[in-house]
This record gives structure tokens, sequence and C-alpha cells, in this order.
């Protein structure tokens, strides 16, 4: 490692713990993982109760390779972004992800005083985050951190988030096609449901992974 991508890396990982700590100022189970190697081990090490996983379609948690870990050891794995679903099946899947044991999901941005901030376009994500799953596990890159406002973290969402994401999704949305945020009424927008989670839900065992690596959008 060179000495730009070492002090790069150390003014990351100061990031990071800055928004663990005010995270768990915030009554959240938060962890600072130097690498996506140390997320992946913290998931499966709570995962051992868990009969049922449901994944809320994080490219950030997919990145990790978790998934194929927890279904070798037997876990019934809820994916509801397996192509071979039927519309019908999906919505399945997704309405038993809010009840599953464990929830797994990323957060499109995270603010440095310990806020999560996403948008969803239908809120299956979003809802699970805030209650129903046993326990849930979102995993933060350190690109998703941002130092100022929540408004910072909506524009951030909106400038880097959501455009790829339309367009991985194959969505016929404007900005899946000229990459800006149009503030759009398409009916296929994906940027319906904007939450603020600034404290720990009292009911849900929630935890954050800040990662100190570049995961997701």
């Amino acid at each position: 490692m060179g000495m730009t991508e070492e002090l790069t890396n150390w003014t990351h990982e100061q990031k990071c713990r800055k928004a663990v700590a005010a995270l768990t100022k915030n009554s959240f189970t938060a962890l600072y993982c130097a690498t996506p190697q140390e997320a992946a081990e913290y998931i499966i090490s709570n995962s051992a109760d868990a009969a049922t996983v449901g994944f809320g379609g994080s490219m950030s948690v997919a990145g990790l390779g978790v998934e194929q870990l927890l279904r070798d050891q037997g876990k019934e794995i809820l994916n509801h972004g397996n192509p071979a679903l039927s519309r019908d099946e999906k919505m399945g899947v997704m309405r038993r992800q809010l009840t599953c044991d464990l929830f797994l999901c990323g957060c499109n941005a995270l603010t440095l005083n310990g806020e999560l901030v996403n948008i969803d376009g239908i809120g299956n994500r979003v809802g699970a985050m805030i209650f129903g799953p046993r326990k849930v596990v979102v995993v933060v890159g350190r690109n998703k951190l941002v130092d100022g406002t929540v408004q910072d973290a909506i524009i951030r969402v909106k400038n880097w988030a959501t455009p790829p994401n339309a367009k991985r999704l194959g969505y016929n949305t404007p900005c899946a096609s000229s990459g800006f945020c149009s503030n759009c009424n398409s009916p296929e927008r994906i940027c319906r449901a904007t939450t603020i989670i600034d404290r720990k839900p009292r009911l849900t065992d929630l935890h954050v992974i800040v990662v100190n690596a570049e995961l997701g959008l």
C-alpha cells in the first residue's frame, strides 16, 4: 500500500469510526469493520439462531458473498431478486421478509450524526428495516457516508444512488437515461418512500456495520 492509499484509508477510517460513535449514541448496535471480510464474518456470527434470512436487494450485501454461505448452513433464503420468481412469488417473498429471523440490507446514505437515510420505490426494504424481523443488519460502505445534514444525504441518494439503480433494475425513468435526477413523475419512478431513522426503533434489534470499503452505489 502506497503512502497516498494509506493516508486515504486512514481518513476514511476516522469518518467510519465517527459514524459508529454517533450510531452508538443513538442507541443502535454499531460496529466498524476494516474490510468486507470482517463484515461477512459478523453477519455469519449473528445468523446462528436464524432459520429464515431475508435479503433486501442490496448490492453492498451481495458483495460480501454471504448468501451462499448461509444457504450452505441450511438457512431458508428469502431473496426477492431471484429471476426465477414470478411476480406473485416475488411479492410473497417480500412479505415474508417482513417477519424473517434475520434481515440483511444496505443503506443509501448515513450521516456522520448517525442518521440512516433511505429512499425506496415499494417500501419493502425500509419497512423491514424499521419493524418486523427479529434482527436487522444494515451494511454501509464508506462511500455512503455524508458529512452533513439529512438533506445532504437525500441529495447524495438522488445524485449517486437512484439513477444507476434505476438503470440497473431496467426501469424506464428519465434518470436511468440521463444519469441525473429530474424529480420526475414517471410511472416507474423509484423515489417514492423516503425514511430517516435517527434513533434505533424501540422494538427492533438493529445492527449497523460501517465498512472501510466502497460497497454498492
